[in-house]
């Protein structure tokens, strides 16, 4: 329930979904507020035991009493007499528990009687702290006021002198502008650095706010002009800034990237809950930081802002704040210009179970509403949609005087003491300091929930003319100096006349009293923000020894790649050195890839515990939750199990200490489902290990169409700093991971990988001698062809498909008179990626002895023909082509899945053994080494159809 309070108004609210309105007198001096005819109500009155119910509609009134189900005693019946003092105490800050106790009962009373009450998610459109109970904003505002409007110029400055000198740079004014009160007040008074012996707040910036951030830092001089003239041009002499948050680019500046909108919100709430994982755990203690992010309201429409709202309140994260821009406008116009956005947002967390803060109206507004006796003016505050609003930021104050307050007769008398510009300057409450302070103190020493800030304000704030509230604002770039002029005078920035039009940046001496004063704040919270460090100590790793049990093969046993990690996870989790600091993600399929083994021995984490008796509890794998435990089993979504990656494969730069996650997911549901994710994983430089399970076209066969992964590795190939492998065995598997963990964890370098686990079983071989080398690097001779024979050729496979591969090679032998090599081939993307490398040093060298690849030098000395055949698409293996001797036959699985049995699937994509063998004998046939009749009766003899359609139509 929710007791809201208005100034100057004899009663207070309970907005359900239907309306109610409980009234009572608070004095002779106050009395009971007028409802109009027309606007539906009720009035509550109680006597003793029973309720008084006033209807007041359109077309009826009627006054009824009902005895309630029992009549109440003692302390609910005294309770029930005294709407009076609960009122009272409420409007003088006193007994709110008490008060929203009644108010529970009361409405759980009208449930049991003839109304259906739901729970309030909408309050009044005011703000949530009335002004007797803001905290006071300590500081001189004065003199944040000047550094604010110094922040502003330079911002927009930097913005128009890039695009003055290259126009199409791009680069975003109106965000920030409209955002500067938010940032001001968060830097000057509550966001703290990372210390020796704390771990700092985290602080998601809004993507499209970058210039102010920069232009913060170029008053506290860790920016030079240089660079903010380079805004947006990286590649010039001397550097430049990034558009956008990119710890990539800017690997000692920001923290976390945030533009791709949806996914800084998402992150913020999985980073907040992994701090509490850390501790939980006891790897991390003393002061716990709070984790900001700051968001944009149209950004709330991307599904990832708000798709896991639920969790941040379900584990209590009141480490985390969300401070909303609701300036009302998005790239095309109004956010939700026929309703309210931020009351809709206030719906979506109060649901959600959220402690929501509106900040709508500045301090000039409280005057207004102390004075208003009737209510209308909330009423007509309420009534106007943001469509409205916004049309008021960019109308003189006469519009507003008689559109807003002249609807009701009864409110201009509120506002005639007041000029027109008076009007127009009435803040909305992002933009007043006061308010705005008053809201963070409140969020964070808010316990219990996470909080959000729902601070209204204008996009463009600032600009005037040139884009202040108006649909253009977003893409505005540039400014007359007419704008620049009126930009100047209302910020009061001392730049002369004669050098407004070029748009100088201005910053005050190092010994003023402004660059004093700012220093001196970011110093009370620790340094400058944003900055990332990252000096987390190499880790002691598993000794080969560890590895070994995998380098054996199965012996008698048929076992998948996926049971192979499981084992191998196992292992690592119980080692003395890395065990603890392991971190398991799974997104809902534990039980899938045979991870269950883990619940009972190392636990999912939650922050609860384990309330109640799980029905699996008599068995050895069953559902064990725990306070610390080590698994994050996260339900069924991989953005949210994505997000848990990125926060504990950047725990070397957030914490300070370096983590290990391994997530092991549905291979369909990676790349595809959660691409920017993945590509946000190497921007932020995350460590760790992606699995993508029951990988395959045809070996997850009974899945079909939906679930059938067969191109993950292209979609893979394109993030830079991702190494990806296709491992066929077990031993391939273990040592990619070892040599994986010694990169990332030993030598530091920022790469994370990508492997593909398949769920086909099969006795999984001995390592061969001296393989490791090429299994690292991505191909390696695994079985050489049988001697004396007549034709040469090579066979590359990955996976389990490998299999198929030693069959063609047993069928080409035996019927053909072929000796075919099959190679396993780890990683097309690090046999391409070396080839590229090479070319291009010998393009650049033309006069030096040319270099050889590795994919080169291993296959010079090989003839005959070459054919490659994967469960990917045949575009995986073609990534090598141009540096095959005599060029590469590919095969694969283009096309959509079916669901079939394993050797059906693989005939139909034409990539079993007896493809494979025609597919050798045609390219043989292409080099003039078999007779064409020969690759005729093998399709015959091995029972091809030739008039198949393409499996890429079908």
């Amino acid at each position: 329930m929710c007791l809201s309070l208005w100034s100057g108004v004899a009663g207070f609210r309970l907005v359900f979904w239907g309306r109610f309105e409980v009234m009572s007198r608070t004095g002779p001096d106050k009395p009971r507020r007028n409802i109009p005819a027309d606007e539906p109500s009720l009035v509550l009155t109680s006597h003793s035991d029973k309720v008084k119910v006033t209807r007041n509609d359109a077309s009826t009134s009627a006054v009824e009493q009902r005895p309630l189900a029992q009549p109440p005693v003692g302390n609910e019946a005294r309770w029930l007499e005294s709407l009076e003092s609960v009122l009272e105490l409420a409007l003088k800050g006193q007994g709110e528990t008490k008060a929203s106790h009644f108010l529970e009962r009361l409405t759980q009373r009208l449930r049991e009687q003839w109304v259906e009450a739901p729970r309030v998610v909408s309050t009044p459109y005011i703000n949530t702290i009335p002004p007797e109970r803001e905290a006071p904003l300590p500081g001189d505002m004065k003199m944040e006021r000047r550094i604010k409007s110094y922040v502003r110029w330079n911002a927009m400055a930097m913005v128009v002198n890039a695009n003055r000198a290259h126009s199409g740079l791009g680069g975003h004014i109106s965000t920030y502008a409209s955002a500067a009160t938010l940032y001001e007040v968060a830097f000057n008074h509550f966001l703290r650095a990372r210390t020796a012996d704390f771990t700092g707040d985290m602080v998601y910036f809004q993507g499209h706010a970058t210039p102010g951030i920069y232009a913060r830092a170029f008053l506290e001089r860790r920016l030079d002009e240089k660079q903010l003239q380079n805004f947006r041009q990286e590649l010039a002499e001397g550097g430049g800034l990034s558009s956008y948050p990119h710890p990539y680019l800017m690997p000692d500046f920001w923290q976390f990237p945030t533009v791709s909108m949806g996914l800084g919100p998402l992150l913020s709430i999985y980073q907040a809950r992994f701090n509490r994982y850390l501790r939980a755990r006891g790897l991390s203690a003393g002061e716990e930081g709070k984790v900001w992010a700051f968001i944009g309201d149209g950004e709330t429409d991307e599904p990832e802002t708000l798709g896991s709202l639920t969790l941040a309140a379900r584990e209590r994260l009141d480490n985390l704040i969300w401070v909303i821009n609701c300036n009302l406008q998005r790239l095309d116009g109004p956010v939700r210009g026929n309703g309210k956005i931020i009351q809709e947002l206030e719906a979506s967390f109060q649901g959600a179970g959220w402690n929501v803060i509106k900040v709508i109206w500045g301090s000039d507004w409280d005057e207004l509403l102390a004075r208003d006796q009737t209510g209308l003016l909330l009423k007509r505050m309420e009534e106007a949609v943001d469509g409205d609003y916004q049309k008021y930021s960019v109308e003189p104050g006469s519009y507003t005087r008689k559109h807003f307050f002249g609807k009701y007769p009864e409110l201009l008398p509120l506002v005639n003491h007041l000029k027109d510009e008076q009007i127009q300057k009435l803040l909305r409450g992002g933009h007043d300091s006061r308010k705005v302070f008053a809201a963070y103190k409140a969020a964070v020493e808010h316990q219990g929930r996470p909080t959000v800030i729902l601070a209204k304000t204008v996009k463009g704030y600032g600009l005037g003319e040139a884009g202040e509230g108006r649909n253009i604002t977003h893409q505005q770039k540039k400014l007359n100096e007419k704008e620049l002029r009126e930009f100047r005078e209302r910020f009061e920035i001392p730049i002369r006349d004669e050098e407004i039009a070029e748009t100088p940046f201005f910053r005050p001496a190092p010994d003023s009293p402004e660059t004093r004063y700012l220093l001196e704040r970011r110093k009370d919270l620790g340094g400058f923000l944003p900055r990332r460090v990252s000096k987390a100590q190499p880790l002691e790793l598993p000794e080969p020894s560890a590895f070994a049990e995998f380098y054996k093969g199965s012996g008698r046993f048929e076992v998948s790649t996926t049971m192979g990690f499981v084992r191998l996870l196992s292992v690592l989790l119980r080692h003395k050195s890395i065990g603890r600091i392991i971190v398991p993600i799974i997104p809902d399929e534990a039980r899938t890839f045979g991870l269950d083994a883990l619940f009972r021995e190392i636990g999912i984490y939650s922050p609860k515990g384990q309330l109640y008796e799980p029905v699996d509890s008599k068995s050895l794998l069953y559902y064990h939750e725990a306070k610390d435990g080590q698994i994050l089993e996260e339900g069924i979504t991989e953005a949210g199990s994505m997000a848990s990656f990125v926060a504990a494969g950047t725990a070397y730069a957030t914490h300070g200490r370096s983590l290990i996650p391994f997530y092991i997911y549905y291979s369909m549901f990676g790349f595809q489902r959660i691409g920017d994710l993945m590509w946000l994983a190497g921007d932020i430089k995350a460590r760790g290990f992606l699995l993508g399970a029951t990988s395959g076209r045809t070996t997850l066969n009974g899945e079909g169409l939906q679930h059938q992964d067969g191109h993950s590795l292209i979609l893979s190939s394109t993030i830079p700093n991702l190494v990806t492998y296709d491992p066929a065995f077990t031993y391939e598997l273990a040592v990619i991971i070892a040599d994986g963990m010694r990169r990332m964890y030993a030598d530091g370098e920022d790469i994370f990988y990508y492997l593909t686990l398949y769920n086909e079983n099969f006795l999984m071989p001995a390592m061969p001698e001296g393989v490791q080398d090429g299994i690292l690097k991505g191909l390696y001779r695994y079985q050489p062809g049988p001697t004396g024979l007549t034709r040469r050729a090579h066979i590359l496979a990955s996976g389990p498909i490998i299999r198929e591969a030693l069959k063609a090679q047993e069928i080409l032998a035996e019927r053909y008179d072929v000796s075919a090599d099959v190679w396993s081939a780890t990683s097309y993307k690090l046999l391409r990626n070396d080839a590229l490398r090479v070319a291009r040093w010998n393009m650049l060298h033309p006069a030096e002895t040319p270099k050889k690849s590795y994919l080169q030098t291993t296959l010079a000395s090989e003839s005959g023909a070459f054919v490659a055949v994967s469960d990917n698409l045949k575009i995986v293996p073609d990534q090598i082509a141009p540096w095959v001797p005599g060029g590469l036959t590919t095969l694969g699985t283009d096309g959509f899945g079916r669901s079939d049995t394993r050797e059906r699937l693989r005939r139909f994509f034409e990539v079993d053994a007896a493809c494979t063998v025609v597919a050798t004998l045609h390219a043989l046939a292409q080099k003039g080494e078999v007779d064409t009749q020969v690759v005729a009766r093998a399709i015959k003899d091995l029972g091809l159809d030739p008039e198949k359609l393409h499996p890429h139509i079908v």
